[in-house]
């Protein structure tokens, strides 16, 4: 996962991968704290020494202190500093896996898909508009992500013409797995059949590829993208959450 979406600015420190993109999306701005060959948490014998030089490495970027942390017992030691320090959780989001035997093939009559090996402008815009927050400078640095890493890059149009829904497939160097990730419609093409065929693409190219498992990141929120991908094959397989460090209060006054 963490290949697959690639800070360009990063440290390890202690076990843990500091990871900075100039605040563009939480998963390249937080921490992913490694688990130790025994299981536990890497560097858990001074958990607060590391909270302490990682907050002085965002400081310097002027980036808030968040960790990305699975919700497992390995990690409980650090849950329970980071409740103690005050840090927020937020946007639980559940990994979902299908391995590549019995990919559906595609039926006729869905839209045609067309893929690529470099995220056109066009393809950047449907994602930016759907998922993006920021201006240029903020979708240039998203961009330095994305190719960060090879993938296949997939977009379908509407009856017009539009570009309208993409998605794009992960493939990190010798892994053989494939990640999921930017599967954003627009809001005025949804319910037209346009993510499903865009799944579908990015499954058969993985397989393509040799790839023998795929995993994807979605909101415990969102149901609806969850039916999706249970429909084609997805389960549950962890969660993490995202812990986030509370803004410290200005002193005012004389």
């Amino acid at each position: 996962m963490d290949a697959a979406w690639p800070a360009p600015d990063r440290h390890d420190a202690g076990g843990w991968t500091l990871r900075a993109a100039a605040g563009v999306t939480q998963r390249a701005n937080s921490i992913s704290p490694r688990t130790a060959p025994g299981g536990g948490e890497a560097g858990s014998d001074d958990l607060p020494g590391l909270l302490r030089d990682a907050r002085a490495w965002y400081r310097s970027r002027r980036l808030p202190v968040i960790f990305q942390v699975f919700d497992t017992p390995a990690a409980s030691a650090l849950h329970q500093l980071l409740d103690a320090e005050g840090f927020t959780r937020q946007s639980e989001t559940l990994v979902m896996t299908r391995n590549a035997r019995h990919v559906r093939p595609q039926s006729g009559g869905t839209p045609e898909v067309e893929l690529a090996t470099e995220p056109s402008g066009e393809w950047l815009r449907v994602w930016w508009e759907v998922d993006g927050r920021g201006g240029e400078d903020s979708l240039a640095n998203a961009e330095t992500i994305l190719k960060g890493c090879p993938s296949v890059y997939a977009l379908v149009r509407d009856r017009d013409g539009r570009a309208s829904a993409v998605g794009r497939l992960a493939l990190p160097d010798g892994s053989g797995q494939g990640g999921l990730y930017c599967m954003a419609t627009l809001p005025d093409a949804r319910r037209q059949g346009l993510a499903a065929a865009i799944l579908q693409a990015l499954l058969h190219a993985g397989k393509e590829h040799g790839v023998h498992g795929f995993w994807l990141l979605v909101t415990a929120a969102n149901s609806g993208a969850q039916a999706l991908y249970a429909n084609s094959g997805f389960r549950e397989s962890g969660r993490y959450v995202y812990r986030q460090e509370r803004p410290r209060r200005a002193l005012t006054g004389c």
